[in-house]
């Protein structure tokens, strides 16, 4: 296992323990690349990584960093949006979106299941996916468009997209907006420091990392459009 592959499985979020949805997406991983007919090895081969630490992430003993889901995600030619859909309804016998915690009725979590047709979401209703590298994504849409990723982004302080202050590219045309805190944006040679009300827009195949450097968290509004889209 190499020194990032350590890092991206160093200990699983206690944060997942309060979200199973979060909980829930190595399983959905794992039944992802099996419908796909991949065997682990192979997986981990297209991906440069070693079978152990996809494995690791497969089985919940760790909650895999922004660059790796976002390359197992492109890998398996499944969106994060997907990904959302399938763990919050795996994960919904315990929801409680109110409270944003997972220990609510059935019968509840039933009407709430009932409520996707609307076009709105309130706070509590968001499926949440925890990352260990200190980021939170909330997704703001009902509506499961695989070529789009809607979000509301919360990098903790010290929190990256990237471990180990490495660089990441995937598909797509990223746009981001400030609601709060500092968030340094490195593309390529150039880094960029964006404050509440600032935004931004890059191609996201350019080499990229979003990193938490002050001492308050960062809110912000995240959106990733064709992030399938070959590159």
């Amino acid at each position: 296992m190499t020194d990032g592959e350590e890092h991206d499985v160093a200990g699983k979020n206690d944060a997942a323990a309060e979200h199973p949805a979060a909980a829930n997406i190595g399983e959905q991983l794992r039944a992802r690349r099996q419908a796909a007919g991949l065997s682990l090895r192979q997986f981990a081969r297209d991906l440069g990584v070693s079978a152990a630490f996809v494995s690791q992430i497969e089985n919940n003993k760790s909650q895999p960093s922004v660059a790796t889901l976002y390359s197992m995600c492109s890998a398996l030619n499944v969106s994060i949006d997907e990904l959302f859909s399938s763990a919050g309804a795996a994960a919904a016998p315990v929801a409680v979106p109110e409270k944003h915690s997972f220990h609510g009725a059935l019968a509840k979590l039933n009407e709430e299941q009932a409520d996707q047709a609307s076009p709105m979401l309130r706070p509590g209703e968001r499926r949440q996916l925890v990352l260990d590298t200190g980021v939170v994504w909330e997704q703001l849409s009902p509506i499961h468009d695989s070529s789009v990723d809607f979000l509301r982004v919360r990098y903790e302080v010290g929190g990256s997209s990237v471990p180990d202050e490495k660089l990441t590219r995937h598909s797509g045309i990223e746009y981001g907006y400030i609601l709060s805190g500092t968030l340094e944006v490195a593309l390529a040679f150039e880094t960029y420091e964006l404050h509440a009300g600032d935004s931004i827009a890059f191609d996201s195949t350019t080499p990229h990392r979003l990193t938490n450097r002050g001492d308050v968290p960062v809110e912000a509004v995240w959106f990733v459009h064709g992030r399938k889209a070959a590159h």
